[in-house]
């Protein structure tokens, strides 16, 4: 890559270390190719650093504001457009790496909706990003098939059948917080899906299991995701309820006083509505409480006092001597190592679990240091519609599939008066619907909000995911009607001036590096889209097939054949899918 190139010139000529200056491409493209502040660190005259440097990899060299600017010659963006192919873009740092990445995680008996389609677009963008740089990639999905969201749901289900289990578990969440008997009844129910020792229960809860299971198994199909293994909760309750009561006896977690007796004491009853205790975890909806002295005592459930270590207090085995999901998830990092033996365990989740995972993480700590050391959680904003947020606790759920059904019939609307076989429609259908939402998705940093923008999303013009599609199946065309032409791609006849495009292609491994060292996908989404615009404006400006001057056709055919395979390597990354129709 031409920009550690430049690095290892730049180290030459001041003795400095790689590590310790940048060098970027400038966004103002008067400002050269690549752009360096070493100067800066250095707090040296950057002129007199210019003059030092020397390398037959550079045009011309200016000083601008402070910065060292690069500008290359045409020969070296030419050398990589040669050794573009199908793994274009592909390095080895991770060669040999063993890497766990666990992402969307649904819970059975609830919907899927548009936070899971979240979480597996930047799962399964930064999974390919791994696999490109040469890791052994195992994606995982966790899934919570037993808890008290299930008792919710399958106590909703026995009280009205005719409920589907989205319903069901709304229904049941709601009486569940009126603290009545029926809260009661959720309890001793999930007592008993836990045990499996009522067959009406286990034959309900089997078939809302399986139901779940094939509708999210169809969900993965359309999105191109395939788990190398799903686990269960089910699958790690004893085994992190055993690991936490083997840390009460080292002294790392310690009995507390029973949630509902945290719950009297702390807030009068007028003012419960605005505490959760659906997932055992004793907080505020809005920021986590401090329960100091509320934790003293020898009774039953088992915390991990996080306040200690600058976190927050959770419960780790609650008052009925279940385990919570801080327990399970310390379960779940023990199977995945002794399943994998992974050098990193990544996990994407809403940022909404952040404090959960800071405080197990902790924990996990202080119980295997290796394991805490290796994993890494990965928080992410929300998707919102324009109508608001969502609630599966309440009902008002949008489901990943609606939103793929909404953004289809835009679609639609839009390639109406286009010539398609109907087989051609229905693909082109899906993958745009689909890419568009994962763009949107994926154009911005991790941990920002995005409230979806149904129009921007499938328009054709820019800054979305039909205009890569689109971007790509232009090149296509062209490279078929050259095919049909007999014109062949060849760098024989190379032009007296380079364009942009060239340039752009050469910077695809860079942008792709440095996607995987900030596990940011959205640095590639920003690279392909000015990529795309750079080619439309070339495509307009230049007569690629040009049969009166074979020679330069030839050359403009194989800059654009670098450019398809670059868009396609790209948008692979981000989980997009190409069309050679559209």
């Amino acid at each position: 890559m031409i920009k550690e190139e430049i690095k290892k010139i730049i180290e030459k000529t001041t003795g400095v270390s790689v590590d310790k200056f940048s060098v970027e491409i400038p966004v103002n493209k008067d400002f050269g190719d690549y752009s360096t502040n070493v100067a800066m660190v250095l707090k040296k005259n950057p002129n007199e650093i210019a003059e030092k440097i020397s390398s037959d990899i550079f045009k011309k060299i200016e000083v601008k504001n402070g910065f060292i600017n690069f500008f290359i010659a045409d020969k070296y963006f030419i050398d990589n457009l040669k050794k573009v192919n199908k793994d274009y873009g592909k390095g080895n740092e991770l060669k040999n790496k063993k890497i766990v990445i666990d992402y969307t995680d649904p819970n059975p008996f609830k919907e899927f909706h548009i936070g899971h389609l979240m979480s597996n677009a930047i799962g399964e963008s930064i999974s390919r990003i791994f696999e490109f740089g040469g890791a052994k990639v195992k994606r995982v999905c966790f899934q919570g098939d037993v808890g008290i969201h299930v008792a919710k749901a399958i106590w909703g289900k026995m009280k009205n059948p005719n409920l589907t289990w989205g319903q069901a578990y709304a229904y049941g969440s709601m009486m569940y917080e009126e603290d009545g008997e029926e809260r009661k009844e959720i309890i001793e129910l999930n007592k008993k899906i836990y045990n499996r020792s009522d067959k009406e229960i286990n034959k309900l809860y089997d078939e809302g299991r399986k139901i779940s299971l094939d509708y999210f198994a169809e969900i993965y199909k359309k999105l191109d995701t395939n788990f190398d293994d799903l686990i269960f909760e089910r699958d790690v309750v004893e085994l992190g309820k055993r690991i936490v009561e083997d840390g009460l006896k080292k002294g790392i977690f310690e009995k507390g006083t029973p949630a509902s007796e945290v719950k009297e004491k702390l807030f009068p009853p007028m003012e419960t509505q605005s505490i959760d205790f659906s997932k055992n975890i004793i907080e505020k909806k809005t920021e986590p409480i401090d329960m100091g002295e509320y934790l003293k005592g020898e009774n039953r459930p088992i915390i991990f006092r996080g306040e200690n270590y600058g976190l927050h207090t959770r419960v780790f085995i609650n008052s009925e001597g279940l385990p919570t999901y801080e327990a399970k998830d310390l379960g779940l990092a023990e199977l995945k190592y002794k399943k994998y033996k992974y050098d990193e365990s990544v996990v994407v989740t809403a940022n909404e679990q952040n404090s959960h995972f800071a405080v197990m993480l902790c924990a996990l700590d202080k119980i295997n240091k290796k394991l805490a050391e290796r994993t890494k959680h990965i928080g992410h904003g929300m998707l919102r519609l324009p109508e608001g947020k969502m609630s599966s606790r309440t009902g008002k759920v949008i489901t990943g599939e609606s939103l793929i059904k909404e953004v289809k019939k835009l679609v639609e609307e839009k390639i109406k008066d286009r010539e398609f076989t109907e087989k051609e429609k229905l693909e082109i259908l899906e993958v745009v619907a689909i890419g568009a939402i994962k763009y949107s998705i994926l154009k911005q940093s991790i941990g920002s909000d995005i409230i979806y923008d149904f129009d921007k999303s499938i328009s054709f013009e820019g800054d979305s995911g039909p205009y890569l599609q689109y971007a790509y199946t232009r090149a296509k065309s062209v490279l078929e009607k050259a095919k049909e032409g007999n014109i062949k791609p060849s760098f024989k006849k190379i032009p007296t001036e380079i364009t942009q495009l060239e340039k752009q292609i050469s910077y695809f491994p860079e942008v792709i590096l440095k996607a995987e060292k900030t596990l940011e996908p959205h640095f590639i989404t920003l690279y392909l889209t000015e990529l795309a615009g750079i080619f439309n404006n070339y495509y307009t400006k230049n007569k690629i097939i040009d049969k009166d001057n074979i020679e330069i056709s030839a050359y403009r055919i194989a800059l654009t054949e670098a450019f398809a395979t670059t868009m396609k390597n790209g948008m692979w990354l981000l989980g997009i899918k190409t069309l050679e129709k559209m």
